[in-house]
């Protein structure tokens, strides 16, 4: 099924939107009727269309300081000349579209300053490995910042969001140090992964040793082929892993996976894939996954999970909107 790129649903959705607040009644309604098709049409039109109009009612609640237009976007709009009715019109749609997706890019800025602005990032789907100026070498996964502050006294990477794979450069002078924001995790030379979620943060040694610190709990010694949960709550149990399978997964971008229920395994591979991916934690609950994954190609990655497990039923309504449930799941419990 062919759908529309972004840009050219968010440009059409502007036109829409201009035709919609046109003087004559008529052309209202058929500009109704015809966004209503538009929007039908593909589930990316909705989409597009709906962040456009919650965007507009943003800025119809905006208000310039004294002597200003309450209505910034109206009052761009009203400064183009009022030249021939079709001119005009065009004239208004690309105001129209280039006003609504800077200001979509400034509202994206507002809710993610923190990755936005970061030192190092790396986009979804997308691995980057950087060498710092002491030639140690951090990867970071899809969708990933981080921060980097060298000074005389120390090596202080902060993990603003997603994950990454550290190879320290020893320098027993300065000690390197990793924040998550839950922890401080401090080595001189080793490597290791940090992933920093919502609620926790994941750290698996690979190499040597890290001292993990939690702001008012004692200090933890995780050692290589060890993996550690951190929370506010301190350093959670250590459990063993495999070093040497975590580095080639880390590798080949692979995500190997052994009884891990399938929400868990959906919830990474949408990390790693841009737009939507949705499913009901509760009617999946039952299907548990052993499997190696291709991170860098989730479609294919989703391809082996419907081969694997045909009780899966997975819709790709556009590149960005995927729904995966289990119809067969429900069918066999009735």
């Amino acid at each position: 099924m062919k759908t529309a790129r972004p840009d050219v649903a968010a440009e059409q959705a502007a036109h829409w939107i201009v035709q919609l607040s046109a003087d004559d009644p008529a052309e209202r309604e058929q500009a109704r009727i015809g966004f209503a098709a538009w929007k039908a049409a593909d589930p990316l039109h909705a989409t597009v269309a709906a962040g456009m109009e919650n965007l507009l009612r943003q800025l119809h609640a905006v208000r310039e300081p004294a002597g200003g237009d309450h209505r910034p976007a109206r009052a761009a709009l009203a400064a183009i000349a009022p030249d021939r009715p079709r001119q005009r019109l065009r004239q208004l749609a690309a105001a129209s579209t280039v006003a609504v997706l800077v200001l979509t890019g400034a509202l994206a800025l507002g809710e993610r300053p923190a990755y936005l602005l970061a030192d190092l990032r790396s986009p979804t789907g997308q691995w980057r490995t950087h060498t710092l100026d002491d030639g140690s070498r951090l990867t970071l996964a899809g969708d990933s910042a981080v921060n980097v502050r060298f000074n005389a006294g120390g090596r202080h990477v902060e993990l603003v969001r997603g994950e990454i794979l550290v190879d320290v450069a020893r320098d027993a002078q300065r000690p390197f140090i990793v924040d998550s924001g839950q922890a401080a995790i401090r080595a001189l030379g080793t490597r290791f992964t940090v992933r920093r979620d919502d609620d926790a943060t994941i750290l698996s040694m690979l190499e040597s040793k890290v001292l993990a610190q939690v702001p008012r709990h004692p200090a933890v010694v995780v050692q290589a082929g060890q993996r550690a949960r951190i929370t506010g709550d301190g350093v959670g149990p250590v459990t063993a892993i495999d070093a040497a399978s975590v580095q080639e997964a880390w590798r080949a971008h692979q995500l190997v996976v052994d009884d891990l229920p399938l929400a868990d395994v959906l919830d990474e591979l949408a990390r790693h894939r841009p737009g939507q991916l949705h499913y009901d934690r509760a009617q999946i609950a039952g299907i548990r996954v052993a499997a190696v994954l291709p991170l860098d190609d989730t479609d294919k990655a989703l391809q082996l999970l419907i081969d694997n497990f045909p009780q899966l039923r997975i819709r790709m309504l556009t590149r960005y909107l995927v729904m995966v449930d289990a119809p067969a799941s429900d069918a066999a419990k009735k």
